[in-house]
């Protein structure tokens, strides 16, 4: 039988501004470290698709002063997904790895 696996402790002590950093960037108590960045990257495309779409709109409706800055807003749109497609393909890796796995 499995047993889950214990979180880490902090290395820098609870009183310093690095302490305090990572603890705010921690996970909520339900939710894993490894969840968080998943929901981390699927926030920062929702983010990036917003931002392109608004610039596309801006853009058609000629409010858009620099057309650039929707190449830009797509340039970052497409890179948040790939970020996202990435991470998904590593987290299938590792756990193809994880089950040829012999105990």
């Amino acid at each position: 039988m499995l047993t889950p696996m214990e979180r880490l402790e902090p290395l820098a002590p609870i009183g310093t501004d690095k302490a305090k950093k990572a603890q705010d960037a921690s996970p909520s108590a339900g939710e894993s470290v490894f969840g968080a960045i998943f929901r981390s990257a699927i926030d920062n495309v929702k983010e990036t698709d917003a931002d392109f779409k608004e610039s596309q709109y801006l853009l058609a409706t000629g409010q858009l002063d620099n057309p650039a800055m929707t190449m830009i807003a797509a340039s970052k749109s497409q890179a948040a997904v790939n970020l996202l497609i990435q991470l998904r393909n590593k987290a299938q890796d590792a756990y193809s790895e994880l089950t040829r796995i012999n105990l």
